[in-house]
Parts: C-alpha cells; structure tokens; sequence
C-alpha cells in the first residue's frame, strides 16, 4: 500500500523510526518501574512518588495512551507528505541530500552530516521554545489546547507527546518538519535525527534523575529541569526543548533547580528566577 502511495522504504524509516523509538524507550521505563529490582534501584531517584503520579495527574494513563496514538498518526501522516513532497523536488533537480548520500562515508561527509544534524538541533529548539511560551502566553491557546500536557503534573515517559492535536502539530511536527527542510538532513541521518529528538523527549518526562544517564550530563535541559516547567507555578519558565536551554538563558525565562534528597522532590531555586 505505502509503494502504491508512492513512498519509499527510507521515507517510511524517517516517519515510523521516531514512533518505535518512543515506545521502545518508554516502554524500557515502564518495565523498570514494574520490577521489583529496578523499583529498588531507581526510586530513590524519583522526583515524584508513585502516589503523585496516581493523585495529582488530571488525565489517566489510558487518555495519555489514546492522545499519544492520535498525535502519532498525525505527525506519522505530516511527515510522510512533507518527505514526499521534498523527494519528488530531489528527484527533479537534486539535492543538497544527495551530495552527502553519495559521498559515503569519508570524514568531510560525517562533518557534513554532523554539521546538518547541528542545525536541525538549532531549527527545532527555536520553533519549540518561541511556539511553546506563545501556548503559555496566550490564555486561549493554553486552555484550549497547551493545558492538556499540563493535565500531567507528575510526568512520566510515555507521557512526553500527549497533547492536544493542534499544540502537537504546531510546537511538535511542524518543528521537525522545519527542521529537516533547513537541515537538509538525508533520509538516514533524519531518521536518526528524529529518533534522537524523540529519546530525549521521553527522557526529559521520565520522572527520573539518574546520574549515570549521559543524556542528563551532556544536556542542561534534562528531566529536573522541565519538571520545574510542569509545576504549578513553573509554567512560565523553563520553555526550552528538547536539547539546550539557550534560549530560556537569552530572554530571562530560565529558573535554576535544586534536588532535596530526602524526598527527591524538585524544587524552584528563587536565587535564579
């Protein structure tokens, strides 16, 4: 059905690549608080306590399921048009694409792709960080759409892309859909590209700050630092996804965190608002 479409196997990577990855990766986060040994090992880590998650949650984990799934098939629908679109523009004159699939894999191509990968990193946090505080800065696109996610007080991996169908497309599609355009990434490198971006999503919703996690080392945007976002009373801060908190630091929205060990409870540091 999809090659009567038209669509190749390399546009189907980039589209589905990010939905495997979103449920294999919240799914590893699922089994390991369903195991008994894991529990052991990872809720001393946990910022919020189980009972958090089962009171102060507004939707339920079947709604977050349902919103995810529908949010899946739009982005999965978007971005099978946007990559056929852009593959019929290469096939009739070519593109920056092709320069990089037919160089192999020689350092200058690997600096290139790199290079590209760099972009899209940029692309997709400008138009995530600009289009998620107009959500917050707007009443009607906050209650209307943006306060979904916010149903989610006490966030947790597959939560990560519940939201309302129109906030979806616009802060989560359309910025990916941006960010491939400006890249010029190849199909491959976008899929990794996107499978990327969507780990680190899940991770920043996980409800676990693990030191060992290289993504929480590497990134200063990690879980700790959106779940301020999604207290009440953080929602005006902390808009900056998935990668850098540029942007947050540049236009006075960045508020700072400290952990309390005994109940490992994220907290506001006021020395930084």
């Amino acid at each position: 059905m999809a090659m009567g479409l038209g669509v190749g196997g390399e546009e189907l990577a980039v589209a589905l690549a990010p939905v495997a990855a979103y449920w294999l990766y919240s799914g590893m986060y699922e089994a390991a608080a369903g195991s008994s040994v894991c529990r052991g090992l990872l809720d001393r880590y946990r910022l919020h306590s189980r009972r958090d998650e089962e009171t102060k949650n507004l939707a339920s984990k079947r709604d977050v399921l349902k919103g995810v799934l529908l949010q899946q098939a739009i982005q999965v629908s978007i971005s099978l048009a946007v990559l056929k679109l852009t593959s019929r523009e290469q096939d009739d004159g070519g593109g920056a694409g092709d320069d990089v699939k037919g160089a192999g894999h020689s350092a200058a191509a690997l600096l290139e792709v790199a290079a590209r990968f760099g972009v899209a990193m940029f692309v997709l946090d400008t138009w995530q960080y600009f289009m998620h505080r107009l959500m917050h800065s707007s009443r009607y696109m906050y209650r209307r759409f943006h306060s979904w996610h916010h149903r989610v007080v006490a966030p947790y991996a597959f939560a990560a892309q519940y939201n309302h169908p129109v906030d979806g497309v616009l802060t989560e599609t359309l910025s990916g859909a941006a960010a491939f355009l400006a890249s010029g990434l190849p199909p491959r490198a976008a899929a990794a590209f996107f499978v990327f971006a969507t780990v680190k999503g899940v991770d920043d919703h996980c409800g676990l700050l693990v030191p060992w996690n290289p993504l929480h080392a590497v990134f200063g945007n990690n879980t700790a630092y959106h779940d301020v976002h999604h207290q009440l009373g953080g929602g005006r801060r902390n808009f900056s996804q998935p990668f850098f908190v540029v942007w947050d630091r540049l236009l006075g929205t960045h508020a700072g965190y400290a952990v309390r060990e005994r109940d490992a409870k994220v907290i506001k540091d006021q020395n930084t608002l």
